[in-house]
């Protein structure tokens, strides 16, 4: 590549945000530079396990003490990585970062980022959610409502297709569906419990998730998801939605996208006469060679907190304490969500039946709690949803050491007993405490400073915490469910993998990092559109609303581009 060649646009990042934001820069004719610190994966092609087994593994597909301490934060999250997946997850020992209070900050640097391996849960915000900090007065207030997101989230469902129910709900928005995958027997069971023993409004539905099942709407590059549930290897079909299958090829096919791997970026360039960002410093990951990127825009979207350390790195005699950083909220109200609690049990009956495929959705159950009067609780402000599943259990788990001969045949062509489970996902206030800052002395190996989390559940969290659990438990007991478990395994912020916050929208440079275009308040040719922007956490997933308004910003520069606003 020339270094000296200008483009109209960079973007930083390929994940979910930067995917998009590329797509729609170059479908505006916007020349775009799209840089990744990881390296390239093409789809289908460097899929190299999509289509591995269990048995194609020396452990049975579990990690070998050695790759255990490579990746030692990430195996926190408990199900990954695995040895199918973990060339998508990030070798801690090469990517450290400090912890003042523990943070799990589960990451994957290569082309696709971390598109590659998410839930594919999407679930629009309402109101509620956007109106939460100014009525409650925790966070700053967001600049935009529902209805400014709304045709956004149109956009963005209608091109990466998403499967699910319409509800009518308040807490809830519908959205633009394709054909509800199905619920099995005993999730059938309990939804109807639920709508004969509560009178509160909770229900149960199927999961809304980014996987195409409308066989008769054929989506470029892309085919309906074949219940493999390997998504987390790279899908060959493009059954779930990825930057890899949809929206990077979408870029591509403009001619206007250059993509360079290997691109470590650390620092936009700020110039004080003009009062906009120029470009991006870059360190080549493979030679450590520096460079920098010319452009009139720039969009970070490097994922929350990796975007937070950049703004955090680039400093100038204008923004000593990081570009746009005058209200000193860079790096401020780091949120999550809470995960790894829940219940689950067993369930009698049902042996006749089972189910076809391996559905890579559950079933989710909407927050019912503090949506009004009826429903407000007294020890805790905002609210929860759980995401669940029913399964029947392993085929050969009643097989015991002495069983041998006719006994042992029949058993092992039986499957298990039926269960259900499910976890809440409850929302976390933005406290100005909670923070991630440049470490003072430690290095990664490319020599730029390490993030430091201080991050922490607060009482709101703990209390909250609590009836999650106690509120499964009900639900569970409700549906006449056998020996119902009550968990609550060790954790900290970030295993949610919803990491947001640091780079706050707002109304004012005061109290906030950018506005309500994404554009950072003092600098406005630099967009942020990943996490980082997030104001408040919701309870729900957040990569829907992420794709949203990175769509809405990416529209919003090209326009301003083409009136000449950033020249």
């Amino acid at each position: 590549m020339n270094q000296h060649e200008e483009y109209d646009a960079i973007v930083v990042g390929t994940g979910i945000t930067g995917g998009w934001a590329a797509k729609e820069l170059c479908e505006n004719g916007l020349k775009t530079l799209v840089l990744e610190r990881g390296p390239m994966v093409e789809h289908i092609k460097d899929y190299k396990t999509m289509n591995d087994d269990t048995w194609d593994y020396g452990l049975k597909g579990e990690l070998s003490r050695e790759d255990k301490k490579k990746y030692h934060v990430q195996n926190r999250v408990g199900w990954a990585p695995k040895e199918d997946s973990k060339h998508f997850f990030v070798n801690d020992l090469e990517h450290p970062y400090e912890e003042t209070k523990r943070f799990d900050w589960i990451r994957g640097y290569h082309v696709g980022g971390r598109s590659l391996t998410w839930g594919k849960q999407t679930y629009r915000w309402s109101d509620l959610d956007f109106e939460a900090n100014k009525k409650d007065g925790h966070g700053v207030d967001w600049p935009v409502r529902y209805t400014d997101i709304s045709p956004w989230y149109d956009k963005v469902e209608e091109y990466i297709g998403v499967s699910g129910q319409n509800l009518g709900l308040k807490q809830l928005p519908d959205g633009k569906f394709q054909p509800p995958m199905d619920l099995n027997c005993v999730e059938i069971d309990l939804q109807k419990s639920m709508a004969e023993k509560f009178d509160d409004g909770r229900l149960l539905t199927i999961g809304r998730v980014a996987h195409i099942t409308d066989k008769e709407k054929p989506m470029e590059g892309r085919q309906p998801c074949q219940y493999r549930n390997r998504c987390w290897r790279g899908c060959p079909f493009g059954g779930y939605f990825s930057s890899n299958s949809s929206t990077l090829p979408a870029a591509e096919r403009t001619g206007n996208m250059t993509l360079r791997p290997n691109s470590i970026a650390y620092e936009v360039i700020y110039d004080d006469t003009t009062k906009k960002a120029t470009g991006v410093k870059i360190i080549d990951a493979e030679t450590n060679e520096k460079i920098t990127f010319n452009a009139d825009v720039i969009f970070l979207c490097a994922s929350s907190m990796a975007s937070v350390g950049i703004l955090l790195q680039s400093k100038s005699e204008r923004f000593p304490n990081g570009l746009g950083n005058d209200s000193d909220a860079l790096g401020r109200g780091i949120m999550d969500h809470h995960y790894q609690l829940g219940a689950n049990a067993k369930v009698e009956g049902y042996l006749d039946k089972y189910y076809k495929g391996r559905r890579p959705n559950g079933f989710y159950i909407p927050r019912f709690v503090n949506l009004d009067e009826s429903s407000e609780k007294k020890d805790y402000i905002r609210g929860f949803g759980y995401q669940g599943s029913a399964s029947r259990g392993s085929w050969t788990e009643s097989v015991a050491e002495m069983g041998y001969g006719a006994s042992l045949k029949e058993n092992i062509l039986k499957p298990g007993e039926w269960q259900i489970g499910a976890t809440g996902f409850g929302e976390f206030l933005p406290y100005d405490e909670n923070r991630v800052t440049l470490s003072v002395n430690k290095k990664d190996k490319w020599g730029l400073p390490q993030l430091n989390f201080d991050v922490e559940f607060k009482e709101n969290e703990y209390n909250m915490r609590k009836d999650i659990k106690t509120q499964i438990a009900t639900i569970l007991t409700e549906a006449g469910f056998k020996d119902v478990n009550v968990y609550d395994r060790e954790t900290g912020p970030g295993l949610g993998i919803h990491e947001m916050g640091g780079a706050r929208m707002g109304h004012d440079a005061k109290t906030s990092i950018v506005n309500k275009y994404n554009q950072i308040h003092s600098v406005p040719n630099v967009y942020v559109t990943d996490g980082a922007f997030m104001s408040s956490s919701s309870c729900v997933n957040p990569s829907l609303t992420y794709m949203a308004f990175t769509a809405r910003a990416a529209n919003h520069a090209a326009e301003q581009f083409k009136l000449g606003k950033f020249v």
